[in-house]
C-alpha cells in the first residue's frame, strides 16, 4: 500500500488533505516536517503531503526543507480550512474558560474568542489540542479543531465555522523522492524550481527578463536567505506552464545564465481551484 506521511496528529488538516488526495493511502504521522521530508527521502516509494502556503496568514515556513532535501513535487492541492469548537459531549458554551489550537488557528478565530471572553492557549498543533481536551476531559476546556478531529477523539462540535474569514484554504504539496512529471498536453501546468543567483549589481532584475520577454507568468517568487547567511539567497519560484513548452524553456534557459544553482522541482497538473478563477 502507498505510504502518505504528514506533520501532525491524527485529525490535523494535514491528514484530512491528505484523505481528500489518497483515501486508500497507508497515512503515517510525524512529529516534524523535517522528519517527514527524510523519511520521503529515504523511501522513494513513499510521498509526504506538507502545508506550503495559507491564503489568509500567508508561508507555513517549510523553504529550507525544500532547498535542502530537494524532493520531487507530484502535485498541489487546496484544503479548506473550516474552524470549529470542539468540546467533551454536553458542554454548554457558558461553562468554557479555556481554548487550545495552534497559533494560527486562534489568530484565525480571534473575534469569536473575544465575543465569548475565552483564554487563549497555545499548542503545537489544532488536533493534538482535541486530543488533550479529550483525554483530560474537563468542560472548562475547548479546542478549535477540524470535523475529523471532532469525529476522531469522539468529541462534540460546539460550533461550526468560526473563522473571522470564511473562504480560507491552505495549498499543500504532494512530493516524494523519484521524478515523475505529466507529458505536455492542452492542461494548464505548474512548474516549480529553485535558484541561487551568481552575485553580482542588479542580477535579480537581470535574471526575471526573459520571463517577461517570453511571456511567462510568474506566481512565486520567494527568497530564502542560505543557511548562516544574509548576503546569500536562494529564490523559489513557481510559473504558469509546463517546462516543454518553448516560451518556457527559452525563460529558463534565460535564467540559468545567471545562476550558480538551478534545480526543477517539480511540474504538475494546477489544481482545480485555480482552473476556477482563470
Amino acid at each position: 500500500m502507498n505510504k502518505i506521511y504528514f506533520q501532525g496528529t491524527f485529525g490535523a488538516y494535514s491528514h484530512l488533505a491528505a484523505l481528500s488526495v489518497d483515501p486508500k493511502a497507508s497515512i503515517i504521522p510525524c512529529k516534524t516536517f523535517d522528519e517527514c521530508f527524510s523519511n520521503a527521502s529515504k523511501d522513494p516509494s513513499s510521498r509526504i503531503i506538507i502545508p506550503e502556503s495559507n491564503r489568509i496568514t500567508g508561508n507555513i515556513g517549510i523553504e529550507y526543507l525544500i532547498f535542502h532535501y530537494r524532493l520531487n513535487i507530484y502535485s498541489e492541492y487546496f484544503q479548506k480550512i473550516e474552524h470549529n469548537l470542539l468540546v467533551l459531549p454536553g458542554t454548554k458554551i457558558s461553562e468554557i474558560k479555556n481554548v487550545y489550537s495552534h497559533s494560527q488557528a486562534l489568530s484565525q478565530c480571534s473575534k469569536f474568542i473575544k465575543l465569548n471572553n475565552l483564554s487563549e492557549h497555545v499548542r503545537a498543533d489544532t488536533a493534538g489540542s482535541a486530543e488533550m481536551i479529550s483525554k483530560t476531559k474537563e468542560k472548562k476546556n475547548a479546542a478549535i479543531a477540524s470535523t475529523l478531529s471532532a469525529k476522531t477523539y469522539g468529541l462534540e462540535i460546539l460550533k461550526k465555522n468560526i473563522e473571522n474569514e470564511k473562504g480560507n484554504l491552505t495549498r499543500f504539496l504532494i512530493m516524494g523522492k523519484n521524478i515523475s512529471q505529466p507529458e505536455f498536453s492542452n492542461g494548464k501546468y505548474i512548474t516549480s524550481f529553485l535558484f541561487k543567483l551568481k552575485s553580482k549589481p542588479a542580477a535579480l532584475y537581470q535574471s526575471l527578463s526573459g520571463f517577461a520577454i517570453n511571456g511567462v507568468n510568474l506566481t512565486k517568487l520567494q527568497s530564502y536567505p542560505e543557511k548562516n547567511s544574509f548576503d546569500s539567497y536562494f529564490f523559489l519560484c513557481d510559473l504558469d506552464g509546463h517546462i516543454e513548452e518553448v516560451r518556457v524553456k527559452k525563460s529558463l534557459e534565460e535564467l540559468g545564465l545567471h545562476c550558480e544553482d538551478f534545480h526543477v522541482l517539480g511540474v504538475f497538473e494546477a489544481d482545480k481551484i485555480r482552473l476556477k478563477k482563470s
